[in-house]
């Protein structure tokens, strides 16, 4: 059964109310790729009642009044993506597509969060400042991938300056980032024990705008202010690379301290990050009664696309430490991996096995890296992931422990499930983990029976420099992986292929060092089709480079391409095919 989403299906219920209202900028789609499936499930499971409000028209206050007032408050989420980054292209040009939408519409605002925050509290405050003519305070819990990699002070790639922490700008009361299972379980319980929303100060995962920093209960440390970071002088993108460099590593769920930053009379408190779920929690969150599907309101619009990528695919592991400074996996999930049971796995396979318009094919068993499935070594789990050190790049670290024994069994019983035809890796793979491992047995049997005739890697470019501020291995590890992935299906009688994705004008990247790619791929006769322009996002080491012309965790200038000119001759210059026509462009 899907949650409630209007007044009559909350009455069919039998209920007099719900405790939450969330609010979410995605359509509804009751599965377990979808963050806000993930918390309304998780809070139905703690006997909480949840209606989900999908998209309300932005514009209209009275869209947030249509399921009445919550007894607890309202959850806010912008989405599975980004806003701005579903709205908008890295050259700032409009998408022409949601994959989150009914029909691709856009139907959530630019900078969701903060729009439907004050939409919130417009909705149910009088004149007289009192909510329905009672003296209370609505709370406001938010959270989604906008909410987490904005908590701090940050440089925003749209407008081309630095906002305040999105707490500020929406007025919410407490922000839950990363993946908030425990957080949003811990803060529901005290709110509907009696306790203040104000006074939820110690949880792990939160943050929240305090009047002083004696208000922190957790060891801090403590970032440079946005006043000192907020402008484009050299000062102070000086200050933003140290306080980018502060945050960023105390994102460890063991080791990691409270970090604050003030911002004139106000201060921003974020909690150490929450601990991994175990492997039972993971079992118990994705063994939820889903519906697996988008909710009925939209058949009539064809369904929902972003379900169509996953429907047939299964996650297993979260968290990532491969590093990439591009990636914000680190600032949201962490770089210690927790993954699923094999029974579990295998339960979600055989309820996808017994799917309507299954066909026998898993399309993925991955995650943010589909080939680990435990931390980097076992010392991460006492003492958190060192932060000082990398575990695969520029070299990988000898405590590295590397076992794809586990994966290989799991994609084996996954194979043998009634019904089950195929079982592909799509989600990508770390193939410089793969090359590290002594044994081929995962390589090959991979080559051989989970590869969809391309397999998505991402080597990203072939320059030393430009790979070394990417937090990337060198080009020598992927060019062996390629040749021995070709090598291997030659061995089984198969024609696949390699999927390279590439990325042009990341900071560090010149145009030489494009013309150096460009060549290489003539060469090769390679003709990627995966080019990504470098996409400034809040949370990423990268950002920060982009910004402030430095590397935060070497505090070294790095060169960065910020013309539209010569950002589009890199990109150009990664697909050959196109060559002609840049060179009259550019000559």
């Amino acid at each position: 059964m899907f949650l409630p989403t209007t007044p009559s299906e909350i009455a069919s219920l039998g209920w007099d109310g719900v405790d939450f209202i969330l609010v979410t900028g995605d359509a509804y789609v009751d599965h377990p790729s979808f963050a806000a499936a993930v918390i309304s499930r998780v809070l139905e499971s703690e006997s909480f009642r949840v209606a989900v409000l999908p998209q309300p028209d932005y514009k209209n206050a009275d869209a947030f009044r249509s399921l009445g007032m919550p007894k607890l408050g309202f959850l806010v989420s912008a989405g599975n993506v980004d806003p701005m980054v579903a709205h908008y292209t890295s050259a700032k040009k409009p998408r022409k597509f949601d994959a989150y939408s009914p029909k691709g519409e856009f139907l959530r605002p630019d900078r969701a969060t903060v729009v439907y925050c004050n939409r919130i509290r417009e909705a149910f405050k009088s004149k007289n400042g009192d909510i329905n003519g009672e003296n209370k305070h609505i709370p406001i819990i938010i959270g989604s991938i906008e909410a987490s990699l904005r908590r701090f002070a940050h440089f925003d790639y749209h407008s081309d300056t630095v906002r305040r922490s999105i707490l500020i700008d929406s007025g919410a009361d407490i922000l839950v980032y990363g993946m908030g299972e425990r957080a949003i379980k811990e803060i529901a319980h005290r709110l509907k024990n009696g306790g203040d929303i104000k006074e939820i100060k110690d949880i792990r995962g939160t943050a929240y705008i305090a009047k002083s920093e004696d208000e922190c209960v957790f060891d801090y440390v403590t970032s440079e202010s946005y006043e000192s970071i907020r402008k484009s002088d050299e000062t102070s993108k000086l200050a933003y690379a140290r306080a980018f460099a502060v945050q960023y590593g105390e994102q460890d769920a063991v080791r990691g301290k409270a970090v604050i930053q003030r911002d004139s009379r106000r201060v921003l408190i974020q909690n150490p990050p929450q601990l991994p779920l175990s492997t039972m929690e993971m079992d118990a969150v994705y063994g939820f009664n889903y519906m697996r599907k988008a909710h009925p309101m939209y058949d009539s619009d064809g369904g929902i696309a972003a379900l169509e990528e996953v429907e047939f695919s299964i996650i297993h592991n979260r968290g990532c430490f491969g590093e990439c400074n591009f990636c914000a996996l680190t600032f949201h999930q962490g770089r210690m991996v927790s993954s699923r049971s094999e029974a579990s796995i295998i339960r979600e396979a055989e309820l996808i096995s017994q799917s309507p318009g299954f066909k026998g094919y898993i399309h993925d068993v991955g995650g943010p890296t589909a080939n680990f499935r435990k931390n980097a070594c076992s010392r991460q789990s006492r003492f958190g992931a060192c932060k000082d050190k990398r575990c695969l790049s520029p070299k990988p670290c000898k405590n590295l422990e590397v076992d794809h024994s586990e994966y290989l069994r799991i994609l084996t019983k996954l194979s043998e499930i009634k019904g089950v035809k195929k079982v592909f890796v799509r989600s990508g793979v770390r193939f410089d983990y793969i090359m590290l491992d002594k044994d081929d047995s995962f390589l090959s049997a991979m080559v051989k029976n989970h590869v969809s005739g391309q397999l998505k890697v991402a080597p990203e470019h072939i320059c030393p420099n430009v790979l070394n501020q990417m937090g990337k291995p060198c080009h020598d590890v992927y060019q062996s992986f390629s040749d021995k992935f070709y090598r291997m299906s030659k061995k089984h009688g198969l024609k696949q292929y390699l999927v390279p994705y590439l990325m042009s004008s990341h900071p560090g990247s010149t145009t030489k060092d494009a013309l150096t790619l460009n060549r290489y791929l003539l060469e090769n006769n390679l003709n990627p089709e995966q080019v990504q322009d470098f996409y400034p996002t809040p949370g990423t080491v990268s950002t920060c480079m982009f910004f402030t012309g430095i590397n935060p965790i070497t505090m070294q200038s790095v060169y960065v391409a910020k013309k539209s000119k010569e950002k589009a001759l890199q990109r150009a210059l990664l697909q050959p095919n196109k060559r002609r026509s840049v060179d009259k462009r550019y000559k």
